[in-house]
């Protein structure tokens, strides 16, 4: 006899309410614990969070918004979908074929261990200081972890799974497409995530040189100008740029993973 519905979306509801309280539980905390040691400050670079609070509204306005906050955003998300279709491509081809992996990896290898903050002064020798070299900046941060488990995550793939599509006369792009990528996904997806912090960071450092907008350049002027509140709005704003892109991707991933997360709940219930 199966469950009535009525049940199953209360237990639905009261599930996703247990989610949403263990979400907000430890921020409250750490906001109470903010609020409370600095309650009584009087150092200048250490202002009371209620004073912080107090001009969020005034700092993060609406013209700001649209003159820093989007150009930031753009300049985020054009880099980031650059270094995606870089890295899925290109390990793609690294790790379908042993050979191109062995004359690739030291290069890899290499080319890893330079810090992306080290190349922004390159980059702009050759892109100039507009917006090319900023989405350049975030680009070549944002490519390694989605090339690295693309290699992976292609490596993987189940032999028996290749076979098989392969007597099937599953071929070509099909093949790529439904057996490689598919049975890749998860570790792309798991590339992807570790890429976003790491393009937030970019985003803020490469505003940071000759940039006339965007949310490091401000933070920095605020800094400069000695607007000390104000600086720490412009981090809790980063912060909450971060928090809400990483809650939207998960919902993207949740949707594209359906499959795999469904496996790995069937594997759980399983005896």
């Amino acid at each position: 006899m199966g469950v009535p519905p009525g049940r199953v979306t209360s237990r639905a509801w009261v599930r996703a309410l247990l989610r949403l309280v263990f979400a907000l539980a430890l921020p409250a905390v750490l906001v109470a614990v903010w609020w409370a040691a600095s309650a009584g400050s009087t150092n200048v670079y250490w202002p009371p969070l209620r004073t912080v609070f107090g001009v969020f509204p005034d700092v993060w306005t609406g013209e700001r918004l649209r003159g820093d906050v989007l150009p930031s955003v753009l300049r985020l998300a054009a880099g980031y979908t650059a270094a995606a279709v870089a890295g899925v491509a290109l390990g793609t081809v690294i790790g379908s074929w042993r050979a191109v992996r062995a004359l690739c990896e030291p290069v890899l290898e290499f080319l890893r261990a330079v810090p992306p903050p080290v190349l922004v002064p390159v980059i702009m020798l050759f892109a100039g200081i507009g917006d090319t070299m900023k989405i350049a900046v975030i680009a070549s941060g944002c490519v390694w972890p989605v090339l690295l488990n693309t290699v992976e995550g292609v490596r993987a793939v189940d032999p028996v799974l290749a076979d098989t599509a392969r007597s099937y006369g599953i071929t070509g792009v099909a093949r790529l497409r439904q057996v490689v990528l598919r049975s890749a996904s998860p570790q792309i997806f798991a590339g992807l995530r570790q890429a976003l912090s790491i393009g937030i960071i970019l985003m803020v450092i490469s505003e940071m040189f000759a940039a006339s907008n965007g949310l490091g350049f401000t933070v920095v002027q605020f800094q400069r100008g000695f607007a000390i509140p104000d600086m720490w709005t412009g981090i809790l704003l980063l912060g909450l740029l971060g928090f809400l892109l990483s809650v939207l991707f998960g919902l993207a991933e949740r949707r594209v993973l359906g499959w795999y997360h469904g496996l790995r709940e069937s594997g759980r219930r399983s005896p």
